[in-house]
């Protein structure tokens, strides 16, 4: 399967505007990713989501991990006395994607009815791409870019591949994968480093082919999702 997504206009297509940016405490700053992991594990409170156990123990499990590595992350940040900056720069080919795909989801769900059931969900993968990545950029370096960046990521994927409740774990890991390769796999083009794949396609090529090559395919809605989207 031949991944094709809106996302592959990065932050390198348009400059942007000038940023907003403030330096923080490490305890302030990283408030931020505690916020959006406390908003992931409200999720459970979800009839939707307790109704399975698997899918509760997903969304447990990926807020226990990002509360870890945020008082990891917090502990060394103090040892070393470090001061966060946070910049928020709003990139108008990201807002635009956000638009435009809520726009199709909106379309394709009239049609099919999963669509809409599956749309907390889709928001819970936001709430936890943010978290993530902000917990990976402050890692590795002292500043953090918001924006709207995660939208077409998350929403891109959401348009390929979607796991079955009892796997939904993977769809939290594919998530990940994706905002690990934005983040680890750069290049420096032209003065600036930025990433080199399209992350939703990357993540949803290395699933997919992992998905092929075991024989899982049923594990996911892929079927169902290229069928009524076509």
């Amino acid at each position: 399967m031949t991944v094709v997504s809106p996302d592959l206009r990065n932050e390198q297509a348009a400059p942007p505007s000038p940023p907003w940016s403030a330096r923080l405490s490490p305890a302030r700053a990283l408030g931020l990713p505690l916020a959006f992991t406390l908003g992931l594990a409200s999720f459970g409170l979800l009839d939707s989501v307790r109704e399975n156990p698997r899918v509760l123990w997903s969304f447990l499990g990926a807020a226990a991990v990002l509360l870890a590595w945020s008082a990891v992350l917090l502990g060394s940040a103090l040892r070393k006395g470090r001061t966060l900056t946070l910049e928020i720069v709003l990139r108008k080919q990201h807002w635009v994607q956000a638009c435009t795909h809520t726009l199709i989801f909106l379309y394709w769900g009239w049609y099919w009815q999963p669509v809409y059931d599956w749309a907390h969900l889709i928001v819970a993968q936001l709430v936890l791409a943010y978290a993530f990545d902000m917990l990976l950029g402050w890692s590795r370096r002292d500043t953090y870019t918001l924006g709207f960046g995660p939208f077409p990521i998350i929403f891109s994927t959401n348009l390929f591949l979607w796991f079955r409740p009892d796997w939904f774990y993977l769809q939290f890991l594919m998530v990940a994968g994706a905002f690990a390769a934005k983040e680890l796999i750069r290049w420096n083009k032209e003065g600036r480093f930025v990433h080199i794949f399209n992350p939703s396609s990357f993540s949803l090529t290395v699933f997919s082919l992992a998905l092929i090559l075991t024989g899982t395919s049923d594990i996911t809605w892929g079927k169902e999702i290229a069928i009524t989207q076509f």
